[in-house]
């Protein structure tokens, strides 16, 4: 739960009793492990209508967490995501190479960080939190066999794009996390990515 000391612990104990009252009815439908990161989400957000917009495609925690469990790696959009992960990951967004692909191909520099990733082999679960570009490259990539995602976390926040992008992925059979509509960002894909690390290490979440 990210606490360190005792009054910490009873705070952060205290908030999840709160959280659960307030969503047990939207997560009754959930299996353990879903209802355990949709908790973890709310708690993070201190927004309880993520319980009602936060979706699981068949089969993503068990992707995920054997991806984990097997030396997967994880990649992010964007540094804030990678900074918030509580188990190494990767975020390629300021590489050289990803800046001059991005300008030789007028694409956003997130997009090109998910080609650039392809191309050095990347192999797990891929978190998006705010680039609607990259999970839809993302998406492309996949199916088309050019990435090896094991599972999406697809969340980006925005009015332009970002509900746009979930509903694609919504609709392929990668494993996949979304939460519909505009709303998701940094803290929610955090959230979803530190849940199912502490779920493949058997902690509580």
């Amino acid at each position: 739960m990210g606490a360190s000391t005792g009054q910490g612990y009873e705070i952060a104990r205290k908030s999840r009793e709160i959280v659960r009252e307030l969503i047990s009815e939207d997560i009754s439908s959930l299996g353990p492990a879903e209802a355990s990161i949709v908790e973890r989400i709310v708690h993070s957000t201190a927004d309880p209508e993520y319980a009602r917009i936060t979706e699981f495609s068949q089969g993503f925690v068990d992707e995920a967490l054997r991806s984990l469990r097997s030396s997967g790696g994880i990649l992010t959009d964007i540094e804030m995501v990678r900074a918030g992960i509580s188990h190494p990951s990767r975020c390629y967004i300021r590489e050289p190479a990803v800046r001059e692909l991005a300008e030789k191909r007028d694409i956003t520099r997130a997009a090109a960080s998910m080609e650039y990733a392809a191309s050095q082999g990347f192999r797990g679960i891929v978190v998006i939190g705010n680039a609607p570009t990259a999970l839809m490259k993302v998406i492309e990539l996949t199916l088309e066999g050019l990435m090896d995602a094991r599972a999406v976390i697809g969340v980006p926040v925005g009015f332009v794009g970002a509900a746009e992008s979930k509903e694609a992925l919504r609709g392929t059979d990668i494993p996949h996390m979304i939460t519909r509509g505009p709303k998701g960002g940094t803290p929610v894909a955090v959230a979803a990515a530190n849940a199912l690390i502490a779920l493949s290490k058997d902690k509580e979440v």
